[in-house]
């Protein structure tokens, strides 16, 4: 793949958004489709064209992202009456970004297969910020030499990127990687508000909880921005909420036992459900109205 590569991009949401303007940027010739034709209006202004569905999208083109929000969306794009997979040429590549199930991503890449069409799921670890910076994280699962070829793509939307093998580890290491991520929150809540509770201020808490080790990378940022009380989305709930579910689905199939994910998906899920589209690091919020 050069970046004369023709791409197609699907689902221009929180993230899928930010990566198509990167790839537009980078200078591939790239046509875009969201069911909500309001959000491709920006992506056509810097010269991308916008196609009335996905099916004319995938005829036009050599590569196909998309960055979707579930299951049945991805099956709709992929498999509906009018879907990708009916209409993209053999020898067509799918780069699947979303957080699916593996045995969704192994199903349509067998779907793939038969139609001469190479499915990867290649979905991304990172939150909108890293999204606009191109220093996303991601993971492969499917042909290796599909994945490698991907390079010039990749290069323009990631920092680092990591191929697990085949079809379906690359969603199954997202799983693992959005375990530790939503325990990280959990146990960030929880201690916030034991710290309060203890009498520590709120203040001096949050920034000095944030210096410490012990934090994760991905959370130091949280801890600052719920020092102001501002949660607006990057990740969102319901988002980390639906996550929490494919991986303890996952578990069971498996017969693993995760207590302490089973725990933080309640109050994920206890927090999406009260409404409104916040960040998954609302637990703070709600940790701490409970510990008040």
């Amino acid at each position: 793949m050069t970046h004369q590569t023709r791409l197609g991009f699907i689902g221009l949401g929180h993230l899928g958004s930010r990566i198509a303007h990167r790839l537009v940027a980078a200078g591939f010739p790239m046509t875009v489709y969201n069911r909500d034709r309001e959000k491709t209006k920006e992506l056509a202004a810097l010269g991308a064209n916008v196609a009335p569905d996905t099916g004319t999208l995938a005829d036009g083109v050599d590569v196909v992202l998309s960055c979707l929000a579930d299951k049945a969306a991805v099956e709709s794009v992929y498999l509906g009456p009018a879907g990708v997979l009916r209409t993209a040429r053999p020898g067509t590549v799918i780069i699947e970004m979303s957080t699916i199930a593996p045995e969704t991503a192994q199903a349509l890449f067998q779907a793939g297969h038969k139609r001469g069409i190479s499915v990867l799921d290649v979905p991304v670890s990172g939150s909108t910020p890293a999204a606009e910076a191109g220093a996303l994280t991601l993971f492969g699962g499917g042909d290796r030499q599909a994945f490698e070829d991907a390079d010039p793509i990749f290069a323009a939307i990631a920092k680092q990127w990591f191929y697990m093998g085949r079809s379906g580890t690359g969603v199954a290491m997202k799983l693992v990687v959005n375990t530790l991520l939503g325990l990280g929150m959990q146990a960030v809540a929880e201690s916030a508000a034991l710290g309060q509770k203890l009498g520590l201020p709120r203040e001096p808490l949050f920034e000095t909880l944030a210096k410490t080790a012990v934090i994760a990378p991905a959370l130091v940022g949280k801890l600052s921005t719920a020092r102001q009380y501002d949660y607006t989305p990057q990740f969102p709930i319901r988002l980390m909420s639906k996550d929490f579910g494919l991986i303890l689905a996952a578990a069971e199939q498996m017969g693993v036992s995760m207590p302490a994910t089973e725990r933080a998906a309640a109050v994920s899920s206890a927090e999406a459900a009260a409404g409104g589209e916040e960040d998954f690091s609302a637990v703070i919020r709600r940790m701490e109205l409970q510990a008040a």
